[in-house]
């Protein structure tokens, strides 16, 4: 008899790591990455939680006024299931990621997926120690948990070790938490789970699955015998995972869970636009560039974004080549200048600076402050203003801007795109997140079941 027949059939909830699936509540060890700007919905947060998977809300981009909205929303719309938000690194705003997590712990915001960071700061640590204790049991317990999204060694590191010292020091000094609770929270990691992205859309360092996989599994079994947690560290896998094959592979390679991006923003119930949806439903595998990022701009930081159908890699590398050279708008040649404010801003540059001032007045006023003494930060506050509306308009389907969108997506659309040409989910109106995400997972423990049994 042949042993391999008695090998059972593997099933999708049977994938991943099973105290994944356990400590989040969920069917499958399968995740909806935070698409920043809403693009991962609070509509599609809620019908992946109430199909028992979990995914993050894409706070990242959005003033706090919208992203309390979305947890309104979620709490009637999602109650008692699974989901999170997400807490993006904002090295040139951190009053803005302060706000966040002041309004993430006032709504009792269990879990966050923390994504972008170079390092670790304070507002995400106070996040994670937050109400800190122990059970009736003994134990030690963090109500709040962190998903951490990387691709560098050394942040995973960081991630997998304790808070900081200072910062815990600065946490009791100013009251946040006491003495007895900074000695708890030097016991646990920062995160249980780190995601290693790989080649993604938006934030990305274009790093490959099969080497970062690997390395940070071995960090994780290093850092676990270290330290010596009660509860195991796991590493997940994003970036190019979009077609059965890639999910099997990432398993196959010891991934805890997956985590998807790309695929879930060509879903009818993402945050983008049909005009968007339709891009992405015609994307390849080279379709796609990189560009600066809104966000990071002055450190010349770059996101990968979709280029076909759009200007916007080519325009928004021009503007950080310009930035780089001149000192400020007044030294602009007018060629240059000319180029910005009718392509790009379709106005002057004194009336973007204007209309840039009211908004980082209401969003982040020391900005502004800063701009005013320094004429290269004003020029990076109105370039990045261009960079941050050119989302918008993808997501809003401007028409009269299509050439300006701006559509973060890794070659995993391409690769989801050939792999579904001649199914039901080749017309963009028919992907839906759910459909996505369970036709993919049946195919990876198709795939791998068959291997098992080869």
């Amino acid at each position: 008899m042949n042993a391999a027949a008695g090998i059972p059939a593997l099933k999708p909830e049977h994938l991943g790591d099973a105290s994944f699936r356990r400590n989040h509540h969920v069917r499958y060890a399968y995740v909806a990455g935070a698409m920043a700007n809403g693009i991962a919905s609070t509509r599609l947060v809620a019908e992946m939680a109430r199909a028992g998977m979990l995914s993050f809300f894409g706070a990242a981009g959005l003033g706090l006024e919208r992203i309390e909205a979305a947890i309104d929303e979620l709490a009637r719309t999602a109650a008692g299931a699974s989901y999170g938000f997400n807490l993006i690194h904002s090295p040139n705003e951190p009053g803005l990621e302060a706000g966040v997590v002041d309004l993430y712990l006032r709504r009792g915001i269990r879990l966050v997926e923390a994504s972008a960071y170079l390092r670790l700061t304070l507002p995400v640590v106070r996040y994670r120690v937050n109400g800190i204790k122990r059970d009736a049991a003994g134990r030690i317990v963090a109500p709040n948990r962190i998903i951490a999204k990387v691709s560098r060694v050394e942040v995973a590191t960081q991630f997998f070790s304790p808070p900081p010292q200072e910062f815990l020091d600065q946490l009791v000094k100013s009251g946040e938490i006491s003495a007895a609770q900074a000695a708890l929270a030097a016991t646990m990691p920062m995160a249980q789970d780190v995601t290693a992205e790989a080649d993604s859309g938006g934030h990305t360092d274009n790093r490959p699955l099969v080497t970062l996989l690997p390395t940070l599994i071995a960090l994780r079994d290093r850092l676990q015998q270290q330290f010596g947690y009660a509860e195991g560290l796991r590493v997940g896998a994003a970036g190019g995972l979009s077609t059965p094959s890639g999910l099997a592979a990432a398993f196959a390679m010891g991934a805890a869970y997956v985590l998807t991006g790309s695929v879930n923003q060509a879903c009818v119930e993402s945050g983008s636009s049909d005009t968007v949806r339709k891009m992405l439903a015609q994307a390849e595998q080279a379709d796609v560039a990189m560009a600066p990022a809104a966000d990071m701009f002055e450190m010349g930081v770059r996101v990968q974004v979709l280029k076909r159908g759009t200007m916007f890699p080519m325009r928004a590398a021009r503007l950080y080549d310009l930035y780089r050279v001149h000192t400020g708008l007044e030294a602009l040649p007018e060629a240059d200048k000319a180029f910005i404010e009718k392509q790009l801003l379709r106005a002057t540059v004194e009336e973007a600076w204007r209309e840039t001032r009211q908004f980082f007045l209401r969003r982040d006023a020391p900005q502004v402050e800063r701009a005013e003494r320094d004429p290269k930060h004003r020029m990076a506050l109105v370039f990045r203003s261009y960079l941050g509306l050119s989302s918008r308009w993808a997501n809003a389907g401007e028409a009269s801007r299509q050439m300006d969108y701006q559509v973060w997506c890794g070659p995993a659309m391409g690769a989801f795109n050939e792999w579904a040409r001649g199914s039901f989910l080749e017309s963009p109106e028919n992907r839906r997140v759910v459909a996505v995400a369970e036709t993919l997972m049946q195919g990876a423990a198709t795939q791998l079941s068959q291997f098992l049994k080869a």
